[in-house]
């Protein structure tokens, strides 16, 4: 089936009307991110992956409706995605994606939160606990496991072709790299943490099953039939994370 130029430009507006309904804005250091924030109880931060979106990762499967049932659900736009600000300069991503979740929950006032990643999410949740042990209750990763310091995967990031999909800037792909972790920031980790991934993901291989051999204390769900991009998707996701939330409470 094919569509029109000006169809396909019609779709991607209703798309960023979507995104953006009931969305707010706040700066961190600089660059203006939007985040929305559903539901009442304990926080819980979700985190999208590369190339993604709040709306696109957490609202369109329906997630965040789901655990706004229970919880006060924060979703942003990471840098250099949807509504958020695009810096270009190498040296704007990397940690400093993890600052924005620590500034936005500064700005909210939330001392805690549980926080879930998906892929890049994933990465930026793993560093976050890592450095920020003291502002989160608990942390689920989907998608994702452990970038580890020195291996080639990191210095594929470093040098990484960015495709520009969605006009990410290749500063955001290339600041990937500095978001690794070495093993012995991965064993000091004390924060309660699950992982869940698709039993055909690749990054399952590449990531989780690194991160499984050195902290097998951490539960991992893998579900069955489901790859790294509808693995988020499914219903068996949605329910594992809620009952990740309820083990953690």
């Amino acid at each position: 089936m094919n569509f029109s130029p000006h169809l396909l430009a019609l779709a991607a507006v209703l798309l960023s009307q979507a995104a953006s309904a009931g969305a707010a804005e706040f700066d961190s250091d600089g660059v203006p991110i939007q985040y929305s924030v559903r539901g009442e109880g304990s926080a819980v931060i979700l985190i999208h992956g590369l190339y993604s979106s709040a709306w696109l990762n957490w609202d369109l499967p329906g997630i965040t409706s789901a655990l706004a049932r229970e919880h006060m659900v924060v979703t942003l736009d990471n840098r250099g995605h949807g509504q958020s600000g695009k810096p270009q300069a190498e040296g704007e991503y990397g940690e400093k994606m993890v600052g924005d979740v620590i500034r936005l929950m500064d700005h909210l006032k939330i001392r805690k939160a549980h926080i879930v990643g998906y892929s890049l999410g994933g990465m930026i949740a793993l560093k976050l606990v890592a450095e920020h042990p003291q502002r989160v209750d608990s942390a689920i990763l989907g998608g994702m496991g452990w970038l580890r310091t020195g291996t080639p995967l990191q210095r594929i990031w470093q040098v990484a072709e960015n495709r520009n999909r969605v006009n990410v800037p290749a500063a955001c792909v290339h600041g990937i790299a500095d978001l690794a972790l070495t093993e012995d920031e991965v064993r000091s980790i004390q924060t309660p943490l699950t992982m869940i991934v698709g039993d055909l993901d690749p990054c399952r291989r590449m990531y989780v099953d690194p991160l499984r051999r050195v902290r097998p204390d951490w539960p991992i769900h893998i579900v069955e039939n489901a790859g790294h991009l509808n693995c988020i998707g499914t219903p068996e996701f949605t329910a594992e994370l809620r009952r990740a939330l309820d083990r953690a409470k």
